[in-house]
């Protein structure tokens, strides 16, 4: 699997589990903010810096989804693999 199609699945994992992934420019924000899990409105919602390299992106959203209850959703040995490292 390649960068973009491992990102896609994690994306994909997410969405299943009601975190919503939307990558924004988190440089006009003018203040210090950083990729990460929020809550607006009752909906879970994960923030990406579009600006990250493809394996940042993957780095980041893998370590929050490695400590997510995932039991009951199916993901790919390959998916699972990089869960193992965090």
């Amino acid at each position: 699997m390649n960068n973009e199609e491992i990102y896609n699945a994690l994306i994909d994992i997410a969405d299943r589990i009601g975190i919503e992934v939307k990558e924004k420019n988190l440089k006009t924000a003018g203040i210090n903010v950083k990729s990460g899990l929020c809550k607006i409105k009752g909906k879970y919602l994960f923030i990406m810096d579009k600006h990250k390299k493809p394996q940042e992106k993957i780095n980041i959203l893998s370590a929050y989804m490695a400590n997510a209850d995932l039991e009951n959703i199916y993901i790919m040995p390959a998916i699972r693999r990089l869960f193992e490292k965090y």
